[in-house]
Formats: structure tokens, sequence, C-alpha cells
């Protein structure tokens, strides 16, 4: 075996070994030692479970019933301004939890911008999971619809098919493996979610993820809470494999004559594109204009809280912890995103870490290793582990676009296979490289589960002083809180021009 192709794989397959595989064997073990039926029978856990499973099927239906007619509408129609308008999609995703729930709060929450309270309610954790993963669902329909060959559309309209019939029967089995390989994510996201279930359930709508928080954290019941993440990890790992097997399907190349779009015309086909807009802008803008809204009343004595020690050091750590993290997953990504381009079971691995939530992986973590959980490395590690799976996915694709004749032409010249891939490779994947690196700095910035469970009071960062803030009384806190939030949606967004920002001599105005 090459060596020189060898030893970049061990680098990213012993960090899965130690961050992945290994604390999930201790959380199994653990989750098998203390499993017992008498938790399952009580009627408070029963009852976690099923809202757990039950808030992800219903953000599900919520995010089809409401994305598919926006996905069909902007799969077919032409509008100025509708490729800014699929790159503001990504936006959600760039966002960190707690700035999501903090908008969701200052929309509906007690003194809500909208006026209307829907505190204690479940609405108010189901309008937050929309917010993330109606942009998903969209998107994946868009990228559906436009695979129907324009020839069968033009077909039925030629045989007078309504537009019902033509969707039904020409655009729906197209579009459906699309669409059930994004509400395989959405399941997994809002069943895994923590931060907006913990900041938005309360008491009565908790997860099942924020009850094993509860458990470690303040009741130090490891039995129960491994039981727990057992069931979880069961739950996710059946999702992500029908996700796997979807994903596989899709990945079949296409040769189709693309479907042409035309310009909304008549009334109402104008009043559907305003009305598609409206809607969007609703679910996945107004939470983060609320933010801003709330945060411009604050008092000038809390402004001035910014300059204060506590938040200055929270501030820094969050960038000292990011930049670390941000520098491992640039190494981690580099070396597996080169490997995985030979190797099919480590391009399987990419994406291994977003299969398991941030709260069982952080507690297993802290059973594996206790000696370890207040320890600056474990920290950035547990971050670098969530962020670096961009990094490795943005090499693997912008690899799979080169001309093979470049590297080949170097191996000829005598360069090794790494020496081709940093001088040849490299430099011509420096776009795909920084997209994924943005994705990255806003996972490690906004990361929040990971924090709570392995970080010292003293090392509090810009998520965990925003949750501090909150569970403090007086609205002194309350709008320090949401001027906090808006320091991170600050950094999101920075992540999300540089994501977004066109490549020279790719630019193209609508």
């Amino acid at each position: 075996m090459n060596r020189s192709l060898t030893l970049p794989a061990l680098l990213p397959l012993a960090f899965l070994l130690l961050m992945v595989a290994a604390p999930l064997a201790r959380l199994l073990q653990e989750g098998h030692a203390g499993f017992s039926l008498a938790l399952l029978q009580d009627s408070y856990i029963q009852w976690r479970l099923a809202w757990s499973v039950g808030q992800a099927l219903a953000t599900c239906a919520l995010a089809l019933l409401i994305g598919l007619p926006l996905a069909w509408v902007l799969a077919r129609f032409d509008f100025a301004g509708r490729r800014l308008l699929l790159r503001m999609l990504m936006l959600p995703f760039v966002m960190p939890t707690l700035v999501a729930g903090m908008g969701v709060l200052a929309l509906f929450g007690p003194h809500g911008v909208a006026g209307v309270n829907l505190q204690d309610t479940p609405w108010l954790l189901l309008y937050g999971n929309l917010f993330y993963n109606l942009p998903l669902l969209v998107r994946a329909g868009v990228d559906g619809l436009e695979q129907v060959p324009a020839s069968r559309l033009a077909v039925a309209r030629t045989l007078g098919a309504p537009p019902w019939r033509t969707f039904w029967r020409v655009e729906w089995p197209v579009v459906r493996p699309w669409l059930a390989s994004a509400l395989c994510l959405i399941f997994l996201y809002c069943f895994a979610g923590f931060g907006l279930a913990l900041l938005l359930g309360g008491q009565r709508y908790a997860t099942v993820e924020v009850e094993i928080y509860t458990l470690v954290a303040y009741e130090l019941n490891l039995a129960d809470a491994g039981v727990l993440a057992l069931l979880a990890l069961g739950v996710g790992a059946a999702v992500a494999l029908a996700y796997a097997a979807l994903e596989r399907g899709l990945a079949r190349p296409q040769r189709l004559a693309p479907t042409l779009r035309t310009p909304a015309q008549g009334w109402p086909q104008r009043l559907l594109l305003a009305s598609a807009l409206t809607v969007l802008a609703l679910c996945c803008l107004l939470p983060l204009l609320a933010i801003v809204w709330r945060a411009l009343q604050a008092d000038a004595t809390v402004w001035a809280m910014l300059a204060e020690p506590e938040v200055l050091a929270a501030l820094g750590n969050t960038l000292r912890f990011s930049g670390a993290a941000l520098g491992l997953s640039l190494l981690l990504g580099l070396c597996h995103g080169w490997a995985a381009q030979r190797w099919l079971a480590l391009r399987a691995l990419v994406f291994l870490p977003f299969m398991v939530s941030p709260v069982c992986l952080a507690f297993g973590l802290l059973l594996l290793y206790p000696q370890y959980s207040a320890s600056v490395g474990l920290l950035i590690a547990a971050y670098a582990l969530l962020a670096y799976p961009f990094v490795a996915k943005g090499v693997l694709s912008a690899a799979a676009a080169l001309p093979p004749q470049l590297p080949q032409a170097a191996r000829t010249l005598g360069a090794t296979p790494w020496r081709s891939f940093c001088r040849v490779s490299l430099p011509l994947m420096r776009p795909a490289l920084r997209r994924g690196l943005a994705f990255a700095a806003a996972t490690a910035v906004g990361e929040f589960a990971v924090s709570l469970f392995l970080s010292r009071p003293e090392w509090a960062t810009l998520t965990t002083l925003i949750y501090q803030h909150l569970g403090r009384p007086g609205a002194a806190n309350l709008q320090l809180a949401l001027l906090l939030s808006c320091l991170l949606m600050l950094f999101a967004l920075l992540a999300f021009v540089v994501i977004e920002w066109p490549e020279k001599n790719h630019a193209r105005a609508d």
C-alpha cells in the first residue's frame, strides 16, 4: 500500500475513532447497563419520547405542506432576484440555533413584536423548526422539479392536462425522492435538535435531547441519561440509513433538457409569486428582523454592558476556540477529503459526525474522557469534529469537478500524490475550500450543546453567555441577550457573505 496515501488517511480515521466511535461505544455500554423497562413505562419519559418524535413529524408535515408549493413557484417562474433568493435560502443554515431561538422569542414570546405570546405552546418550537428546515425542503424541491424533462411537460400541456394533473402525473414522481431525502434530514435535525428545544420548548415541550442534558447536568443520573441516549441513537441511525439510501439513488447522473422558466403572467400568477415570497419572508427572515428591532430598543445602559469584562471574555473565548477549531478542521478536512477520493469507505464517513446529535456526542465524550472533560483540548477537538466535515465535503466536491489530466500530468513529471494534490489540485479547489471553511467557522462560532457539557464557567462563549442572561431575571438581561444575539448574527452573516460571494469571472447579475 502506498505510504503517502496511507498517512493522510490515518489522521481523520484516528480522530473519528477517538471522538465518535469510542464515545458512542461507551454511551451504548452505559445505556445497556442501565436499561430498565421501568424507565420506559414512566409516563413522563413516554411523553418526552412521544413529543420528540411528534414534533419532528409535525415539522416534516408543515415543511412539506408549505414548502412544496413554494418550490414549485421558484422552479417554474422566472423573476428578478431569483438567483439571489436561492442563495439566501442558505442563510438559516449558518445561523446559530440560539440566534434563531432568540428571534422566535423576540417575535412570539412575552412582549414579542408580533403581539402574540406563544410561550408554553408547541407552536413556538414548531415555528423555530420551520425557520431552519423550510429552506432545506424548498431547495430540495426546486432541485427536484428542475429534473423534470421539459418534453414531458410539453406533452402534458399539449394533451390539455390541467396544471394539477400535470403536477401529479409528471412532476410528482420525479420530485418525490428529492423531497423524501430532505424530509429525512428535517426529521433528523428536529429529533436531535437541542438549542431550539431548550430555548423554545419550555418545561412541557422539551425533547429527549433536553431531557438527557437535564439528567446529566442537574441530576447526575447517568444511567437514565444513557438509556435515553441509546434510544435517540437508534432512531437517528435508522433515519440516517434511510437518508443515505435515498441519496445514493439521487447521485446517479441524469442528462435531461432543462425545464424553461417563464415570467409570471396575469394577476393570478403574480399573486401566487407574491404570496410565495411573503411566506418565505415570514418563516425565514422575520425572526432575524425581530431580533434587530428589539435590540435597537435596548437602553443605553444595556449597550454599555457590551464593554463589561464578562462580555469581552466571552467574545475572546468564542474567537479563540473557533479559531483553533478552524485550524484543526482545515487539517482534518484536507486529509479526509484527499484520502476519500481513493477510499470509498472514507467518503462514506465524511458526514458521520452529523448522524449523531451533539448532546449524545458530548455525553459520550464526558463518559469516556472524564479526566479531560474540562480541558481546552477536548473542547476544541469537539468543535472541530462538528465543523471539519464541511471542509472535507468541499474538497471532495471540488476534486470531482477537476480535469483529471492535470494531476496525471503532475504524476508523470514525478510528483507524489500528496505533492500533486498540494501544488496542482488544491489551488484550483480554493473557492470550494473557502465555502467549506465558512460553514465550519459558522458551526464553531454558534456551537452550544458541546459548550454546555464540556466547558468551564470561565470559558463562557457568546452562546453560553446568552443562555445565562436568559435565565436571569430583569429586562436588562433580556436586552443584553438580544444584543449578544445580534453580535452572533453578525458573525453568521459574515460567514454567509464568504460562502455566497460570487467568484471572479463567474458573477452575473439577475
